[in-house]
């Protein structure tokens, strides 16, 4: 926190409209605070770099390259300091309780007015989780799902990493390049990903990680 009133927020999503009005809004709420803008996780990743002291991330759950809770999951691994809460314009029960049982600080849809959302994310810096007035989450199934963000969980941030490519279709090779590491480390890492998550093919762990948060469009891998 940087003094009484001023904080560092990072808005994260790919329409440069709507990271306008958000900054907007978060400046009219926020005196002296500094928000700082994102369109990819890569962007979010060199954010982050010059602003470790960030104060709060308003993440979209799908970008390019980012879909369901493989955001959430990567930035609660590699920055678990920094609370996230997720801007989307999914915003069924299922989607929201999948978010919070993956680290969320709250769950503000895109179609809430500006001032709700103002006011949820003063609510939110109080320390607060805000979620939307009407939601009622008595009725989403766990079982199945929290195993498996349970699993999730246990991976590193390079897995979350490489689970989010094996998503984009990526070959090993491909992954190696754009991570730059060696052909073998990423065969390691899918083999921990495999195991961690008990599954038995990355067809399969790609699948398990689309099970939850936001319907997503991945590919499936061959085996």
């Amino acid at each position: 926190m940087h003094g009484m009133a001023s904080y560092r927020f990072i808005i994260v999503d790919d329409h440069p409209l709507f990271r306008g009005a958000l900054s907007q809004a978060l400046g009219d709420a926020f005196e002296d605070s500094e928000v700082l803008e994102a369109g990819s996780l890569d962007e979010l990743t060199e954010r982050l770099a010059t602003a470790s002291d960030t104060d709060l991330i308003l993440l979209d759950l799908t970008m390019p390259g980012v879909h369901g809770v493989s955001g959430l999951l990567y930035l609660r691994a590699q920055h678990p300091e920094v609370p996230v809460v997720i801007v989307s314009a999914s915003d069924d029960a299922g989607t929201i309780r999948h978010c919070l049982d993956c680290g969320a600080s709250g769950f503000i849809p895109k179609s809430q007015p500006v001032e709700a959302i103002r006011d949820a994310i003063r609510k939110i810096m109080g320390g607060e989780v805000w979620l939307p007035p009407d939601l009622d989450l008595r009725d989403v199934p766990t079982g199945e799902t929290a195993e498996l963000v349970s699993r999730l969980s246990t991976l590193t941030p390079q897995q979350v990493r490489v689970l989010m490519m094996l998503g984009e279709g990526l070959l090993n090779k491909q992954i190696a390049f754009k991570l730059s590491v060696s052909e073998a480390t990423i065969k390691a890492h899918v083999s921990a990903i495999l195991q961690k998550l008990g599954v038995d093919s990355r067809t399969q762990a790609v699948i398990a990680i689309s099970k939850i948060g936001a319907s997503t469009d991945w590919p499936r891998m061959p085996n």
